[in-house]
């Protein structure tokens, strides 16, 4: 185990300065920098004056924004991991077989990562890549991998969200997702219409190692055109599943 002398303090200062930034605070002061991190003025702007030098960061003598450069940080480690490398191929061939995007994720806390993805039409305004976040309480992949965990564990996860709607169909009561969950939990999938953004339906069900364990959810995302939500999982629901099964064999 690392001791004190191990870690190297200024490392970890400047990770959290990263972490910093993000979708609703694309561009931070130094001010803004230290109030979101916790730092002093002095530690945010010599860390923020790093990445700048370092080619992680622009300035514009005010603000700071992330660079492209960035994206060598978290890329390259999503690409490395196993898990990406062994659904890619089967996401590709989902995807071209239903005719709809497809994608897998993990769960990191309150939210839900995207490690691969096959994207057809484009459903969603938002673009989704590899290292995307959306919320988990309101996504299909999400109550997937919220399910997987023993109640009190999902509870708590919910409870650290932030439920604010995101669509009129969003859930927002915290026992009614709960309650969500357990029938996900039931049912082996997940169903979501239009609770993430307007005109989206989505479908997931989860991803099983060969030992038992979810270690992952695969999903398909297509625009709410049928007359009932449940008309999705009739149509799609089966080559998930057909999915699901073969990954089961060789997932670790």
């Amino acid at each position: 185990m690392a001791t004190k002398t191990d870690i190297i303090g200024s490392l970890a200062k400047g990770l959290r300065v990263l972490e910093a930034f993000g979708a609703e605070h694309p561009r931070l002061s130094i001010a803004e920098t230290a109030e979101r991190t916790g730092l002093d003025r002095a530690t945010a702007r010599r860390c923020l004056l790093t990445l700048h030098a370092e080619g992680y960061a622009d300035y514009d003598g005010k603000f700071f924004t992330l660079t492209p450069r960035v994206l060598r940080l978290g890329m390259g480690a999503l690409a490395a991991l196993p898990l990406a490398q062994l659904v890619q191929p089967w996401l590709d061939q989902l995807s071209e077989r239903i005719g709809q995007s497809t994608s897998v994720s993990i769960l990191d806390e309150t939210e839900i990562v995207y490690l691969a993805r096959a994207a057809q039409r484009r459903v969603m305004s938002i673009g989704l890549l590899p290292g995307s976040r959306l919320p988990a309480h309101c996504t299909s992949m999400g109550r997937v991998l919220l399910a997987a965990l023993p109640e009190p564990e999902a509870r708590a996860v919910i409870d650290a969200s932030d439920l604010s709607p995101r669509t009129p169909f969003s859930r927002t009561d915290p026992e009614e997702i709960i309650a969500e969950i357990g029938r996900v939990r039931t049912q082996g999938y997940a169903l979501i219409d239009q609770e993430v953004e307007l005109g989206l339906r989505s479908l997931a069900v989860p991803l099983i190692s060969a030992r038992g364990r979810v270690v992952a959810a695969l999903n398909t995302g297509v625009a709410a055109v049928q007359a009932e939500p449940d008309a999705l999982a009739a149509l799609y629901l089966p080559a998930l599943l057909k999915v699901q099964d073969g990954l089961r064999r060789i997932l670790p």
